[in-house]
């Protein structure tokens, strides 16, 4: 696989480049197995290792599929070291948001509407804000509280570009690293590829609330926000609103109140019940998207990343589990 001589794509190389060296003398990089990645060129790498701080920084500049990358990597204890993990936290649901005239533009293209006609409240502050949109808190015109996700503008060019660029890169680490020979990092992108553009599409993730929330309905500590359907397009998703906090944002006061080994056990039969009997679950349940509601219950947020098994593969995990009891 070769690199594309268009100047544009010769550009975002040279971007992905610069981080990759500039992280090029830290255990990142290391525990990545890509030093030979860096290897023969004429430029020595930077002295020390960068701050671990400066990753997301990074990845937000790099744009939307890069900061979605980075959410991925925030889980990954088994890739990278722990300040890189925490550093990489705030991407789950604090990116730097994009402005409300842009949000009223895209609801009202969507949903045919003018914005102050759809809803009688409209919150111009977002919830939070993530790689590929921002949730804002609003009620519908009979007072119904909802949370309305909308997807940035541009993503869906930006996501295809740099996933390009990402495929390009990866071909030459498959060829020319041991890492890639090892991680078959094309393939990787590919299955990146798959699910982004699941995820860029709401619509789908309203069918993913509606199927999992029902597939759930016997835990009853757990909950799954309902869509709205008269209100969901393929750039907009409006649900249930969710009063709660995020589960790493519970004070040490609130934890004592809690009855957190049968939230524990309730979360952990919920995810044995998607795999092993439904073959279909949340497949992105990092701690963003778990939150504790204020009548503490866990709410399961985000759907837009699932996983499907087959009854095959079910039937091995199944088997592996007995194994392993």
């Amino acid at each position: 696989m070769s690199l594309s001589l268009r100047p544009e794509r010769l550009k975002r190389y040279k971007e992905i480049a610069g981080v990759l060296y500039k992280y090029g003398r830290s255990d990142l990089v290391s525990r990545a197995g890509l030093e030979d990645a860096l290897a023969g060129d004429d430029m020595p790498l930077p002295e020390g290792a960068p701050d671990p701080e400066d990753l997301p920084k990074d990845l937000e500049r790099l744009g939307p599929a890069f900061i979605k990358l980075g959410q991925v990597l925030s889980t990954r204890a088994d890739l990278l070291p722990p300040p890189y993990l925490q550093a990489l936290s705030r991407l789950q649901d604090k990116v730097e948001p994009f402005p409300f005239a842009d949000v009223e533009q895209v609801v009202e293209q969507e949903l045919g509407v003018r914005l102050s006609k759809a809803f009688s409240a409209f919150d111009e502050r977002p919830l939070a804000a993530a790689s590929l949109g921002q949730v804002h808190r609003a009620a519908l015109r009979d007072g119904r509280v909802v949370a309305v996700k909308v997807q940035r503008p541009d993503v869906r060019e930006r996501v295809t570009a740099d996933l390009q660029a990402m495929e390009d890169i990866a071909g030459l680490l498959d060829t020319h690293t041991a890492a890639g020979r090892q991680f078959a990092f094309v393939e990787m992108v590919h299955e990146f590829r798959r699910t982004l553009w699941q995820e860029l599409d709401y619509r789908r993730e309203a069918h993913n609330l509606v199927r999992i929330g029902d597939n759930l309905a016997r835990f009853p500590r757990i909950v799954v926000p309902r869509p709205i359907d008269d209100y969901t397009a393929t750039r907009v998703l409006t649900m249930d609103f969710i009063q709660g906090r995020k589960i790493t944002a519970l004070s040490p006061i609130v934890r004592l109140d809690l009855d957190g080994e049968a939230l524990a056990s309730e979360l952990f039969r919920a995810y044995l019940h998607q795999i092993v009997i439904d073959g279909f679950f949340h497949a992105d349940p990092h701690p963003g998207n778990v939150f504790l509601t204020d009548d503490g219950r866990l709410a399961l947020l985000d759907l837009g990343m699932v996983g499907r098994l087959s009854p095959g593969r079910q039937d091995q995990l199944l088997k592996m589990l007995l194994a392993v009891f």
